[in-house]
């Protein structure tokens, strides 16, 4: 570019937006095309914060719209990028990230009343790694309170609604980002999954979700404190997008390394290695007396033709003890967190957590010492045989969910209910508390309502899920809810 083409991008970059449809363009596109001045950050920005206008209104997936703070950030990446300096894989892409992690100079509020004002002092390390890769940061995305439940719901920010289906969940707990990211309000949110929080919410909007292996991504945040053990070993930090090119962007985004973070591992990006086993084993989620919706067993089905057709070998095959594997997480939980009522959720919590914690803790065992200490044991005998399982296959094909995403406040409905979601959720769990990578795929839209499936590889074996996500993509394209309005 000469002189007079540098002024007129400069100039472009301050006018509003030219190209309305930039909210639908990939991560990948918009870093490209900024990169090479087709379009400034503005235009992207600009474009994003319009999509969020016309729909966040009916479907309040942000909570926290930073639109100065975007724009003033926009510009400075056009600054940057016409003063020729090197530039991040990010680079002037605009971005969400979930309200309860530490963004400096915002609240972190979670969801809770309580904490509407406990400002972050310092970044936490999702936000500095994207920040630091150059994307812009247009708004923070709903949790439930204290990001604890499957539903997208709570007290001070109110209901997320899911774009496809408003009668159904969005998810949880990153329903805002994964409602956000499916209709165009970024090309990149930033999501965490404890016990599905990243896969279940990409699986009921439709859009890919990303669970990476235990410590492949830091994830410290101050104001939150530091959390029980088995908190520690299933937390992760993981993008959503329409597309597994920017899944595969946003994730080595995420991964430089952050000392703050004690389980964090130097691992170098995730890349294809050309040297990928041609068997994949495919578990239809079928269990004694836990049923399997027939749009999932037809989602599964699905998608292993598609990856035979690719040249896999399908193996019917499940994992090891699945549904024990599963059954360890809240129990776990319970006996960590303790049946003490001065807990924080029990302090600060709504009531609509509180009920469905209740009915969540119905359903698991408090252990005591020596059997806490066995579960632990247990634990680990059961990682080593699904490593051992997931060392003969390129990957694992299975349900997200063994149901359809459920209504709205289903957990609300009783202590069965709850039990029967918890049972469904069994996919979900085991792969949580083994800390193996996990990715969510939309397959197709039934009747209005997303259906996908999970893959899952062995830990840090992250590429073999993008590899086998990458084909599914190619068979069953992502589809975005234009339809949705702020009416």
């Amino acid at each position: 570019m000469d002189d007079k083409d540098d002024s007129q991008a400069a100039s472009s970059s301050r006018r509003t937006d030219s190209r309305p449809n930039l909210w639908s363009w990939s991560a990948v596109d918009l870093a490209d095309a900024i990169r090479r001045r087709t379009i400034s950050s503005r235009e992207a920005v600009l474009s994003a914060l319009a999509r969020c206008d016309e729909v966040n209104p009916r479907l309040n997936a942000v909570v926290d719209v930073m639109r100065e703070e975007a724009l003033a950030a926009a510009d400075q990446s056009d600054r940057d990028t016409l003063s020729g300096k090197a530039l991040g894989p990010l680079h002037g892409v605009p971005v969400t990230f979930k309200i309860n992690v530490d963004f400096a100079g915002r609240a972190t509020t979670d969801g809770v009343v309580a904490f509407r004002n406990r400002m972050a002092t310092e970044d936490s390390s999702p936000v500095r790694n994207w920040k630091a890769a150059g994307a812009v940061c247009i708004g923070r995305t709903n949790v439930p309170a204290f990001s604890a439940r499957y539903f997208t719901d709570n007290a001070l920010h109110g209901r997320t609604l899911n774009p496809w289906a408003p009668d159904r969940t969005p998810g949880g707990s990153s329903g805002g980002a994964a409602a956000a990211v499916s209709v165009g309000i970024g090309a990149l949110a930033h999501g965490n999954d404890r016990a599905g929080s990243v896969r279940y919410p990409a699986y009921a909007c439709g859009v890919y979700g990303l669970r990476p292996s235990l410590g492949r991504i830091p994830g410290f945040s101050a104001t939150g404190g530091d959390r029980t053990l088995i908190s520690q070993l299933t937390n992760v930090q993981g993008p959503l997008a329409r597309s597994i090119a920017d899944i595969e962007l946003g994730f080595n985004a995420l991964s430089p390394y952050d000392p703050r973070d004690p389980w964090a591992v130097p691992v170098s990006p995730v890349s294809d290695s050309g040297d990928v086993p041609r068997r994949v084993a495919l578990a239809t989620g079928v269990a004694d007396g836990i049923p399997v919706a027939p749009e999932v067993a037809r989602a599964l089905s699905k998608a292993a033709a598609a990856l035979s057709a690719a040249g896999f070998e399908i193996e019917e095959a499940s994992p090891p003890n699945l549904e024990e594997t599963a059954r360890l997480f809240f129990s776990l939980v319970k006996t960590e967190e303790g049946s003490a009522s001065d807990g924080p959720i029990d302090r600060y919590g709504d009531d609509v957590l509180k009920r469905a914690r209740a009915s969540t803790m119905a359903q698991a065992q408090t252990l005591d010492f020596t059997a806490y200490k066995e579960a632990f044991q247990r634990r680990a005998i059961l990682a080593r045989e699904w490593q051992l399982f997931l060392a003969r296959y390129a990957g694992l094909l299975m349900p997200v969910s063994r149901q359809l995403p459920f209504p709205v406040d289903y957990d609300q409905t009783g202590d069965a209910a709850v039990t029967s979601m918890l049972n469904a959720h069994a996919p979900l769990l085991a792969v949580s508390i083994l800390g193996l990578p996990g990715l969510a795929v939309p397959v197709s839209i039934d009747r209005q309502i997303p259906v996908g499936v999970q893959v899952v590889s062995g830990r840090f074996q992250e590429s073999n899920c993008l590899i086998l996500g990458a084909v599914l993509e190619a068979e069953f394209p992502i589809s975005i809810p234009f339809n949705v309005t702020s009416n």
